[in-house]
């Protein structure tokens, strides 16, 4: 994208009926680190890649808890979603004190779509530059959603945000048909694998990489960091032995060849 007449205000059309710092803004969620979600019958898994800036700092948190039954992970600027984190849990204790009951997911999702699609029709403020997977579970089922800083949002059964994300919408629209049948850990492994499909090679340690989940009798948390590595660990020893078994079937198909016969 490139500088353009079109680009100075918010509010400002160009002739192809395009706002471009809108534009602007969802380009910063492809810029933040990856982010994935899946959502079974029973419960909804979020993941992310949280690296540090440097080797002398800590890494920003990706993953919020906004109540029990609802949690949000986040890509692009980390000060704008948890901004928006803070606005979702005043709406969720606002709902709670009223109503004494939980906010409906669906509910949540639309107030925070019209929060965002106001700074795209006010001169004087900016889009949010950051995209939200909010994964919750209410009367209804369980839920994953993605809002956009358009203030579009979407109801998924699996989805990726992020930098290198596309690696991860593959492996799971790969796999996504199965995913209402999943139990609890087969869910937390598959997004696992999708984050690691977004790293393209760098090894994936649970140092790297946050998960959590909410269902059925589980309040949304965060998963321990020495389950996550066990996870990580058992799939990579299952894929070592998968490749031994693999060579010396390789070896024996090279020795059963023919030699060429001297012409």
């Amino acid at each position: 994208m490139f500088r353009n007449q079109y680009d100075t205000d918010v509010t400002t059309w160009s002739p192809a009926g395009r706002l471009f710092q809108v534009e602007y803004a969802m380009e910063a969620v492809k810029q933040g680190a990856a982010a994935v979600g899946l959502r079974s019958t029973s419960h909804v898994v979020l993941a992310t890649v949280n690296k540090a800036a440097s080797d002398l700092s800590s890494h920003q948190r990706k993953v919020f808890k906004i109540d029990d039954h609802i949690g949000v992970a986040i890509a692009g600027l980390t000060a704008d979603g948890r901004v928006l984190s803070r606005y979702l849990r005043n709406e969720c204790i606002n709902h709670a004190f009223v109503y004494e009951s939980p906010l409906p997911v669906s509910r949540l999702v639309v107030r925070l779509a019209d929060k965002a699609q106001v700074c795209t029709q006010r001169s004087w403020k900016r889009p949010y530059g950051v995209g939200l997977l909010v994964a919750g579970l209410d009367e209804t089922g369980a839920h994953l959603y993605y809002n956009c800083p358009s203030g579009n949002y979407f109801e998924y059964q699996a989805f990726a945000i992020g930098s290198r994300s596309q690696a991860a919408k593959t492996y799971m629209e790969r796999r996504f048909e199965a995913f209402n049948n999943y139990s609890r850990d087969e869910l937390i492994k598959d997004a696992i694998f999708a984050v690691r499909e977004t790293l393209q090679g760098e090894k994936l340690t649970s140092s790297i990489c946050t998960v959590a989940i909410v269902g059925i009798d589980e309040p949304f948390h965060m998963i321990d960091q020495k389950i996550i590595q066990e996870v990580i660990d058992s799939v990579e020893i299952k894929e070592d032995a998968a490749a031994a078994d693999q060579a010396p079937a390789q070896d024996d198909d090279k020795s059963s060849e023919a030699a060429p016969m001297d012409i």
